[in-house]
C-alpha cells in the first residue's frame, strides 16, 4: 500500500508553499506528492496569488526533491495538445531521474475554459479527444528509437515524428485514468492506463467500479495484474474530534460525508484505508486542503502511515 500526498493548488497555493509540501511528503515517508490541474478556485472568491500550471510546478519540484513520485489526478486533455504534453511529461521524467506519472482525464470544469480562453467541447468529443490523445502520447512514447510515428485520428494527425525526447522510464512513465463513467471510462482504462483511480467515492462505489474495469480487462484481453486499482480521499485526521473539526473548518468544510472521506482519528483513518484496500486499491491519495498545517502531515505519517508500509 502507497498513500500519496494530493493537493488542489487552485484552491490558493503558491510554488514555493507546494515545494514545502513536496519535501515534507518526501521527508515524512510518503510514497509521492500530486496534484490536480486546474486553473480555477472552485467555490467563493479566487484567492491570490492564482493558479500555478501543473507541469510547470512538477518540472520545478522534479529539481528540488529525489525519492517521492511526481504527477497529476489529473491533467485535463482539454488543456494541451498531445505530442507537446507527451514531450513535456518526458522531460520532467528526466528532470526527476525517473520519477513521474501521468493522469490524465476528459475535462469537466467548463468555467475554468471560459476564464482562459481553453476550448470546451461536448462530453462525447472530449471523451474521443481524450482516447486519441492516450494514443497518440504512448505512441509517441513507445516508438522506438531511429523510427517514425504516425497517426490518423478524428480531432490528432501526427506525421513522421521521431517520438523525441523519450522518457527516463521506459516503455513509457504510468498512465493513470480515472472516473466514474460505466463504460467508456473502464475501456479507456484496460486500454491504456497503468493505473485505474476511483476518487472521492464510497467503498462499495469504488468497488463496483473497479469490478467494470475489471471487466473491461477480461474483454480487451488485458492482464489485470498490469493494472493498479487506486483511490483519492479528502483527509481531515486529528488525535480527537476538536483537533478532525478545526481542521475541517479551517478548509470551509462544514459537511464531510464520512463514507467518501477519511475523517477521524490515526486508528479509525488506518480501518478506513484498510476497506479500500480489501476493495482492491493498492495505492491511496490523500487529498490535503491545507497546505499550511504542517502538524496534519506529521500525524499522518507518524501515526497512519507505519500501519499501512
Amino acid at each position: 500500500m502507497e498513500l500519496i500526498v494530493f493537493t488542489e493548488p487552485q484552491q490558493g497555493a503558491s510554488y514555493d508553499d507546494q515545494l514545502r509540501v513536496a519535501r515534507a511528503a518526501e521527508d515524512l515517508g510518503f510514497a509521492g506528492f500530486f496534484r490536480s490541474d486546474h486553473y480555477l478556485h472552485m467555490g467563493g472568491v479566487d484567492p491570490a496569488p492564482g493558479p500555478t500550471d501543473s507541469w510547470t510546478t512538477l518540472a520545478g519540484l522534479a529539481r528540488e526533491t529525489s525519492r517521492i513520485r511526481l504527477g497529476t489526478l489529473v491533467s485535463s486533455a482539454t488543456f494541451r495538445y498531445p505530442g507537446p504534453l507527451a514531450i513535456q511529461v518526458a522531460q520532467v521524467d528526466q528532470m526527476s531521474g525517473g520519477r513521474v506519472e501521468l493522469g490524465i482525464g476528459a475535462g469537466w470544469y467548463a468555467a475554468e475554459h471560459d476564464a482562459y480562453a481553453v476550448p470546451f467541447p461536448g462530453v462525447r468529443e472530449r471523451f474521443d479527444r481524450l482516447a486519441e490523445q492516450l494514443a497518440v502520447i504512448l505512441g509517441l512514447w513507445r516508438n522506438p528509437d531511429g523510427e517514425r510515428f504516425g497517426f490518423r485520428g478524428t480531432y490528432y494527425q501526427v506525421d513522421d515524428s521521431p517520438g523525441l525526447p523519450k522518457p527516463v522510464q521506459r516503455p513509457h512513465p504510468p498512465v493513470i485514468v480515472g472516473g466514474m463513467g460505466k463504460r467508456r471510462t473502464p475501456e479507456l482504462a484496460a486500454a491504456y492506463a497503468d493505473e485505474f483511480n476511483a476518487a472521492f467515492v464510497s467503498v462499495d462505489d469504488a468497488s463496483r467500479q473497479y469490478a467494470r474495469v475489471t471487466e473491461a480487462c477480461g474483454q480487451a484481453h488485458r492482464d489485470l495484474a498490469t493494472l493498479r486499482f487506486s483511490t483519492a480521499l479528502t483527509v481531515f485526521c486529528g488525535k480527537d474530534e476538536a483537533e478532525v473539526r478545526r481542521r475541517a473548518d479551517a478548509v470551509g468544510s462544514g459537511s464531510i460525508d464520512p463514507d467518501t472521506a477519511l475523517v477521524g482519528t490515526p486508528a479509525h483513518i488506518v480501518d478506513r484505508i484498510g476497506a479500500y484496500v480489501d476493495a482492491g486499491a493498492k495505492r491511496v491519495y490523500l487529498q490535503v486542503l491545507d497546505l499550511h498545517d504542517a502538524d496534519h502531515l506529521e500525524l499522518i505519517a507518524s501515526e497512519v502511515l507505519p500501519q499501512l508500509g
